[in-house]
């Protein structure tokens, strides 16, 4: 639930939603940006592995680089989501060139990613996984129901992308995906996974987190019986507070906390 009122009581924050976030580091330079970056980027993969989202050499997280708008790092293709580091992250230029880096890229990765980020400039950040829950929902044809207040964040805000032609591997077809996004923060691909983007790297990965995990409290919800929706006005109200951009920042910060203390080798840089 947002707070507007200007006298608030002692125990909310002057934030949007109340509560007591810290606002993101802010950088003196591209170097900085880029091993922040970097750093999230390989927390995020590691994150993946352990919750499960790897899928064989499918799925791909990527952040843009601060300095050369036209250039992305990825996760490399063929390393586990369960063993990446810092050190074996690459950097992709548009025109699919590893620019940095000792690994090839996955072309369904460059496709995808490279489309997002030249025609949706607010999407700093973009995660993709083939998890069972997003699958799922996406062979049913099915978008998330605003039922609880973590799926509200995603009303008027997803979108169902219905087209499949095989494994995506054309420019035209990741254009096409990029195009479909819009503004919205997730695009649920029939047949296919889930891609949810951000404003950066920790915003984008909390929504792959939440969506996914929204998507198996509907698919239970509905073996069981008939889930009760909000109506729009609690849908609004529950995603201006659990939807906020802030909040999905500060949220990832909890996983990464969690990763450095359970995994700090992701961090190696050579």
């Amino acid at each position: 639930m947002s707070v507007t009122e200007t006298d608030r009581p002692a125990y909310l924050a002057d934030t949007h939603t109340g509560l007591p976030i810290p606002g993101e580091p802010v950088f003196t330079t591209h170097e900085e940006t880029r091993r922040h970056r970097k750093q999230r980027l390989a927390a995020a993969l590691r994150l993946f592995g352990k919750y499960g989202f790897g899928e064989g050499i499918s799925g791909h997280i990527s952040v843009r680089d601060p300095e050369h708008e036209d250039r992305f790092w990825v996760n490399p293709f063929g390393v586990s989501f369960n063993l990446v580091r810092v050190a074996d992250l690459i950097c992709v230029d548009s025109a699919g060139n590893v620019v940095e880096g000792k690994h090839r890229v996955n072309p369904s990765a460059f496709v995808i990613h490279s489309a997002i980020h030249e025609m949706q400039p607010g999407a700093t950040a973009a995660a993709h996984g083939h998890t069972a829950h997003s699958r799922a929902l996406g062979a049913l044809g099915r978008l998330l129901d605003p039922i609880d207040q973590e799926s509200a964040a995603f009303y008027n805000r997803q979108v169902l992308y219905e087209e499949y032609e095989g494994p995506s591997v054309s420019a035209e077809l990741g254009r096409d995906i990029a195009e479909k996004l819009g503004d919205n923060r997730a695009i649920l691909l029939r047949h296919h996974g889930l891609i949810t983007v951000g404003g950066s790297l920790d915003e984008a990965v909390h929504w792959f987190f939440t969506y996914d995990s929204c998507a198996q409290v509907q698919l239970l919800a509905r073996a069981a019986g008939t889930p009760k929706s909000f109506t729009h006005e609690q849908a609004v109200a529950a995603g201006d507070g659990f939807g906020n951009e802030q909040l999905g920042w500060f949220s990832f910060q909890l996983l990464w906390d969690e990763i450095v203390r359970e995994q700090p080798d992701f961090l190696e840089e050579d």
